[in-house]
């Protein structure tokens, strides 16, 4: 094969049966991960895309250019104090990772380097600095670290006062740790080497040998995955192990870790629940008793058990309670109502109860990174489809507002009042009104000749919030319509928003994405000539979906590293994720949930029939989504399609499921998406 001509993956059949149902998966093989073949074919797929986007890579470093451009490069963030700290990290211009520092809270301190992470990440072609945790004491410091993309983080211990960081790598670890109330103890997670999922808690101590580390707890539930955690009252270490469908807690005082962690209230199907420690009671965020959009009970600590719960806030069906932070004097809870974010503040005597106000239908609005427990200030975030990210300051008490930083955008071309945002509703096939978020760039004439990207993912419950995007601006400006289709899958309209996108009710995400499609055409914002979709993971296998069910709708798709191969995957119980996804996708091994998961699993029904432009993505060493989903993907479309339009595929070889992992490089990929699009409008002209 040339580069000039699209590669041809050999067919090999395999029979793939179960349920007395076969079938002929002529591209199984290309999940032999490091063979010659596997890596000659994804090297040619690479070839073929470079050849074929050569035109364009004078562009595509223009984009770049300009993207950058917009990045305040020598930038710092908001300080946050922490134990009587402030810590915040800094970013030089020119360079890829973050420093991280701190100070002392007191006048004319000197500050502190704890991590250059520019300096550790020289040599190395992916470089993920995950998290974290400082002693009680403030002398020590665990970190982790990731090298290959594949979210499998080595531990390590510095010594803050001397700098030194100790030799002792502990490895597999989810990323995580924190510290006993000894300053010489840890708990962290460990995974498992093949499924990757979180499965056993152990004990280290400064100068211990890994292999000597006391296992303290082990998940054998191969659907959940769990991790460990200290209160923000610092009083107790928590064990938290999570299925998509149930919670259970472990607890134990942070100042005995040599004791036995006493579980909370045990695990039961269908019970979520989430815990918070304040004085003399636990806060327990909950669905029991068919609280579908939870509600929020306390208990003392002494009596954890459910029968003990008694409430705080009642259950609201037209309210879902996603958050609470507990501060001295206040209970702050994090809420969402017809689609919008709220947060409201009330005193543990009753005397206040109120909101922040909010008078946008396109922001979103978050709790922020809020430590310190005694204090009457509220750090909270706040963006728009139009207003960069904000870092906002207000005090609960007197109610005054104190931005503390408002993103630069470094273009003397941005402003504000240049772009528009709404929300619109579309009607799906079973009468369900879904939101649309969008943004432009005012003036522009809903005439049906507007390129228009339209994003969905629709999953595990995940809310894709409006919220503002520098890089996304090099589309605005360039004439393209930017919307957010807030699917069922997702919890925009609340919990029922989620339950009525999953497992055997899936396809409802499909439709509404396709009826947002379809709205968007219908009231001139675009045309099938003009109208793109992109997706990732999940989102990705809603791109696949979607073209599958309506090609006719979008001139071209992205789809990143795109879950597509449903049925195989979860059929293999090896691969990672897939036994904790069985209350998400359901479980094949069930012929009802292997039935339905085939009607719509995109490698399986890829037809001889024209397909839109496509771009596909991916990291060889995504832990999520296998490398070998897109690449046979993109093979059985090479093989059926009948279109002459493009099919490109690429694979970072040095990357992950997240992509690269320094900020100039993520920027790069995103000019690659960006200038496939702007091609296929005929935009590239500078």
């Amino acid at each position: 094969m040339t580069k000039n001509k699209p590669p041809k993956a050999p067919k090999k059949e395999k029979i793939l049966e179960i349920h007395s149902d076969k079938r002929v998966d002529n591209y199984f093989w290309l999940n032999q991960r490091d063979t010659p073949e596997v890596l000659d074919y994804l090297n040619a797929e690479n070839d073929y895309f470079l050849s074929q986007t050569k035109h364009t890579e004078t562009f595509q470093e223009h984009l770049f250019q300009e993207m950058k451009a917009r990045i305040k490069e020598d930038d710092e963030s908001v300080p946050y104090k922490y134990n009587g700290y402030w810590y915040y990290t800094r970013f030089e211009k020119g360079k890829e990772y973050p420093i991280y520092l701190r100070k002392k809270d007191q006048e004319g301190a000197v500050e502190e380097i704890l991590f250059e992470v520019n300096k550790m990440a020289k040599g190395y072609k992916f470089y993920q600095f995950a998290e974290f945790s400082v002693s009680p004491d403030n002398k020590w410091v665990s970190f982790s670290i990731d090298t290959r993309g594949r979210r499998m983080y080595s531990l390590f211990l510095k010594n803050i006062e001397t700098g030194e960081i100790l030799s002792t790598e502990i490895k597999n670890t989810d990323g995580s740790s924190c510290w006993a109330n000894d300053n010489k103890t840890i708990f962290y997670t460990k995974i498992h080497s093949q499924t990757l999922r979180s499965y056993r808690i152990y004990r280290h101590q400064i100068g211990q040998e890994p292999k000597r580390d006391t296992l303290i707890f082990e998940e054998k539930d191969d659907t959940f995955n769990i991790g460990i955690f200290k209160s923000k009252s610092q009083k107790y270490l928590v064990i938290q192990s999570e299925s998509t469908l149930s919670s259970e807690y472990q607890i134990l005082d942070a100042n005995t870790p040599f004791e036995k962690f006493k579980i909370f209230h045990p695990r039961e199907r269908g019970l979520e629940y989430d815990i918070a420690h304040y004085g003399d009671y636990f806060y327990i965020i909950n669905n029991s008793d068919e609280a579908t959009n939870f509600k929020l009970d306390r208990t003392p600590v002494e009596r954890t058990e459910k029968t003990h719960w008694e409430n705080v806030i009642a259950h609201r069906e037209n309210t879902l309670l996603e958050d609470i932070e507990i501060f001295k004097d206040y209970l702050v809870i994090s809420e969402r109502y017809n689609g919008l974010s709220r947060i409201r503040m009330i005193t543990w005597d009753g005397l206040q109860d109120k909101y922040l106000p909010f008078d946008n239908e396109t922001y979103t609005a978050s709790i922020g990174l809020n430590l310190d427990f005694d204090t009457e200030v509220l750090r909270y975030t706040y963006s728009s489809m139009t207003t960069p990210y904000s870092v906002i300051d207000y005090n609960m008490r007197t109610g005054e507002s104190e931005v503390k930083k408002e993103q630069e955008i470094l273009s003397s071309d941005f402003k504000k009042e240049n772009y528009q945002s709404h929300r619109l509703w579309a009607t799906a096939p079973d009468g369900v009104q879904v939101p649309i978020s969008l943004v432009y760039r005012k003036g522009i004439e809903l005439d049906g000749k507007n390129p228009l990207l339209l994003y969905g993912y629709g999953s595990y419950g995940i809310t894709i919030d409006p919220s503002f995007s520098t890089t996304r601006l090099s589309l605005l400006d360039r004439g393209f319509i930017f919307a957010i289709a807030h699917i069922r899958g997702g919890e925009y309209l609340g919990r029922p928003w989620y339950e009525q996108g999953k497992l055997l009710q899936k396809k409802n995400t499909f439709s509404d994405f396709i009826a947002c499609a379809t709205h968007l055409i219908k009231e001139k914002y675009t045309s099938s000539e003009h109208l793109y979709a992109i997706g990732g993971s999940a989102g990705g296998l809603l791109m696949g979906a979607v073209i599958n069910q309506a090609p006719e709708l979008f001139h071209g798709i992205i789809a990143s590293v795109p879950f597509v191969d449903v049925v195989t995957t979860m059929l293999d119980d090896s691969i990672p994720l897939t036994t904790g996804e069985y209350d998400e996708w359901g479980n094949p091994n069930d012929q009802e949930y292997y039935n339905y998961m085939k009607s719509y699993s995109p490698y399986d029904n890829v037809e001889a029939k024209n397909y839109p432009n496509i771009l596909v993505l991916t990291g060889y060493h995504d832990s999520q989504v296998q490398y070998w989903e897109p690449a046979k993907w993109v093979a059985k479309l090479r093989e059926l399609k009948i279109d002459n339009n493009k099919l490109l595929f690429y694979t970072d070889m040095s990357s992950g499921h997240s992509g690269a992992s320094g900020r100039y490089e993520s920027l790069k990929e995103i000019a690659r998406e960006y200038t496939f699009l702007l091609d296929l409008e005929n935009r590239i002209t500078e």
